[in-house]
């Protein structure tokens, strides 16, 4: 039976493990099992290829095991569960990931290699941008639209220079893939592993590459896969997702409420009024909101081991207790249901005549929500700190 990767490699273990996923790809998988044993000669060390059917029906895993290829099988379908499967049965302290339709050259694995032996690195990153895209190898709308688009948020949410952090071609040290705790099942897993490598802080290389045309039908579904890496780095970064928009809301809220909890005020040559001072209020319970996301998301996230905490977060944590949170809400939300009820008090006394406190309702109804959410969110954070055995 073949190691998982949690063991330690034994002697007789091969150096390299180039994994291939695999579904319906028979035109091509044997030319690029067979590229792949002599890339692995080029190198001068040992290895295997590993072949992860992702139950394929036109024969891909014969014209894999004919080529020379160790097959496992992956029923479940997926980008991500086919190279899990495929990680989980190498037995390689180097792992090398690449495509089974023929856009990778995989001659080029001592090129993925060196770093990896001889430099330190714990992975090496290929990149198209930076080498030759030959004729009919991408489209023009993944090229110029959604390639940029998405390698541009992954440097800005997660401060990389990775210039082509979609490239399929890659390799990694056994350790590294440890450390990574990979475990998404789609298209998104290739984001999941630049990500993970980041917050693991794992020395990478990137090298250029040569991307060639496909053979075969091509498995990608645009939008579709686009918006699973686009709804994995968001939900990896909460920061950006909830916590900022939710800084941005809250302050707008406060210096709304601010300016005008008093009355209307003149600024910039115009009359401010309720009219502002509802959407302030309004902009300050979403703000709220958001923030609180944001520390439930990022409590969640250390709590799954996603990510290790940080300070702030760490700083709550110690702060924080349940009693606390519900003696700070049911102040505000106290505070907001008196102003309420003076203002029903003073309608009352005036014979229940015209009521025109919008000002006062407006601020006593957003204190009254803001402590019934503090008291709510302090329940849901306090169950995430309950200890696992």
């Amino acid at each position: 039976m073949a190691s998982s990767p949690s063991e330690p490699t034994s002697d007789d273990s091969p150096m390299i493990s180039v994994v291939i996923p695999c579904l319906n790809e028979v035109q091509s998988v044997g030319k690029c099992v067979q590229k792949a044993l002599a890339g692995i000669e080029r190198s001068g060390l040992t290895g295997e290829v590993v072949v992860s059917d992702n139950d394929s029906e036109d024969g891909s895993a014969d014209a894999a095991r004919a080529a020379g290829a160790r097959v496992v099988h992956e029923p479940r379908r997926g980008y991500g569960s086919a190279y899990l499967r495929g990680f989980e049965a190498a037995r390689g302290k180097y792992f090398v990931m690449g495509d089974a339709d023929e856009t990778y050259d995989f001659e080029d694995i001592p090129r993925f290699i060196e770093p990896l032996h001889e430099k330190g690195f714990d992975m090496v990153m290929g990149t198209r941008l930076k080498g030759e895209i030959l004729p009919g190898a991408m489209p023009w709308s993944h090229r110029w639209i959604g390639n940029p688009i998405l390698s541009g948020m992954l440097k800005l949410l997660f401060r990389t220079k990775i210039s082509d952090s979609h490239c399929g071609m890659r390799s990694f040290t056994r350790d590294a893939y440890e450390r990574m705790g990979l475990r998404t099942t789609g298209m998104e897993f290739a984001s999941e592993i630049v990500v993970n490598a980041l917050r693991n802080q794992l020395k990478i290389d990137e090298i250029p590459i040569t991307y060639y045309p496909r053979e075969g039908e091509s498995k990608l579904q645009g939008f579709r896969d686009a918006w699973r890496h686009v709804r994995f780095m968001l939900l990896f970064s909460p920061s950006y997702l909830f916590q900022l928009p939710g800084f941005l809301l809250s302050l707008f809220g406060l210096l709304s409420i601010g300016l005008l909890a008093a009355g209307p005020r003149e600024l910039l040559g115009r009359t401010w009024d309720f009219h502002v001072l509802l959407f302030g209020c309004l902009s300050l319970i979403l703000g709220y909101n958001l923030v609180i996301f944001d520390i439930l998301a990022k409590r969640f996230s250390v709590a799954a081991g996603f990510v290790k905490p940080n300070e702030y977060l760490s700083g709550l944590v110690r702060f924080f207790t349940l009693e606390k949170g519900l003696v700070l809400g049911v102040l505000v939300l106290i505070a907001g249901l008196g102003l309420e009820l003076k203002i029903v008090y003073d309608w009352a006394q005036g014979g229940f005549g015209q009521l025109m406190a919008v000002r006062g309702v407006a601020l006593g109804m957003t204190a009254m929500v803001l402590g019934a959410q503090t008291v709510f969110a302090s329940f849901l954070f306090s169950l995430t700190l309950i200890q696992r055995r």
